[in-house]
């Protein structure tokens, strides 16, 4: 598992949900879209983290 990823994916997410929140408050379609983008990102990324931590404890 890396702590680092993991950190970057997280970072990412609170990014995307401000950005998205910011969309909504400006009404800026975009910024919506992005945002939600953006979260989308990071779950992949938290994904790819718990497919290598499970394909290594199997491994173990």
């Amino acid at each position: 598992m890396s702590i680092e990823e993991r950190a970057r994916a997280t970072a990412k997410n609170i990014e995307g949900k401000l950005q998205e929140a910011a969309g909504e408050v400006t009404g800026d379609p975009k910024d919506k879209a992005e945002g939600k983008a953006k979260q989308v990102e990071a779950q992949a990324r938290h994904t790819k983290e718990d497919i290598k931590d499970n394909v290594k404890r199997k491994l173990d």
